[in-house]
C-alpha cells in the first residue's frame, strides 16, 4: 500500500464535477466515483475535507450577468453548494465513511455550522468534513472559500480536481499546442492570469504558503495518487531558486 505524504488534505470539487454526462444536476454515477475517489484518500487515514461548487445547479456569475443583484445571484450559488454536499455526504456514507457538512450559512436541520475548532475535531476523530455554502459572504467565489477553509485547519496542501491534466499555459480544451506546466509560483499564476483559481483565492494561498495542486480527477487513482506524493498534475506554490 503506498504510504500519503500527507496527514491533513482539503479537496476543491466544482459542482460540474458532478454533472458527468449531465446538461444539469447530479449524476448518481459521478457521484458514486467521486465518492468512491474520497474514500480511497480516508482510508489511508488521511484526515479530509472538501469544498464543492455549485455551478452544476446555480452560478452566482452567471446569474447576475443576467441581470440578478449580484449579493442576490451569490446566495443562490451558496444554496446550490449545499445541495451538493448534502448529495456527496449521502453518496460518501453509503460506502461506510462518516461524513459531516458544516454550513457557512445557517440551516441546522441539514447541517452543522461552520466552526473551526468543530471542524478540527471532526477531522481528528476520522470524519470526512464538506464545507458547504462558500464563505458564507457574496462576492467571493468557492475556490478563495476552499483556500480560506484550508488555512484554518491547517491543511497541508489543497488538490483542485478538474477535467484536465493540470495548468496550461492556454486553454487546452480549445488549444491543441497548449503547453503542460508541471510547477509553478503563485506570482507567476497571476501575473499570466492562468485560470486556475480567481486572483483572491491564489493570492490568499500565496500569503499563507497553501501549497495547490490542480490534477485531473476524471482519471482513477489520481486523488490517491497525488496524496501518496505521486508525480500527478501541476504544483504551485513559492520555488525558491
Amino acid at each position: 500500500m503506498n504510504q500519503p505524504k500527507f496527514s491533513r488534505v482539503l479537496l476543491k470539487l466544482s459542482g460540474e464535477a458532478l454533472l458527468g454526462e449531465e446538461p444539469y444536476g447530479i449524476s448518481p454515477e459521478t457521484l458514486r466515483y467521486v465518492a468512491e475517489e474520497v474514500k480511497s484518500v480516508a482510508e489511508l487515514g488521511v484526515q479530509t475535507a472538501l469544498v464543492v461548487g455549485g455551478g452544476n445547479i446555480f452560478r452566482g456569475m452567471a446569474g447576475s450577468s443576467q441581470g440578478m443583484d449580484r449579493a442576490s445571484a451569490d446566495y443562490l450559488g451558496m444554496l446550490a453548494t449545499v445541495m451538493n454536499s448534502l448529495a456527496l455526504q449521502d453518496a460518501l456514507e453509503k460506502i461506510d465513511i462518516p461524513t459531516r457538512v458544516l454550513s457557512a450559512i445557517s440551516m441546522h436541520q441539514m447541517a452543522e455550522p461552520y466552526i473551526r475548532r468543530r471542524a478540527i475535531r471532526h477531522l481528528e476523530k476520522g470524519r470526512v468534513v464538506i464545507f458547504a455554502a462558500g464563505t458564507g459572504n457574496p462576492y467571493f467565489t468557492t475556490d478563495t472559500a476552499a483556500v480560506l477553509r484550508a488555512a484554518e485547519i491547517h491543511a497541508e496542501v489543497l488538490l483542485k480536481a478538474t477535467k484536465v491534466e493540470g495548468v496550461y499555459d492556454m486553454d487546452p480544451v480549445n488549444n491543441e499546442t497548449a503547453r503542460f506546466i508541471d510547477s509553478i509560483d503563485y506570482m507567476s499564476v497571476l501575473e499570466k492570469r492562468l485560470h486556475v483559481m480567481d486572483s483572491t483565492a491564489i493570492s490568499l494561498a500565496m500569503d499563507n504558503r497553501l501549497l495547490l495542486v490542480v490534477f485531473n480527477l476524471r482519471r482513477r487513482g489520481n486523488t490517491r495518487g497525488v496524496v501518496c506524493g505521486e508525480t500527478i498534475g501541476t504544483k504551485i506554490y513559492e520555488i525558491t531558486q
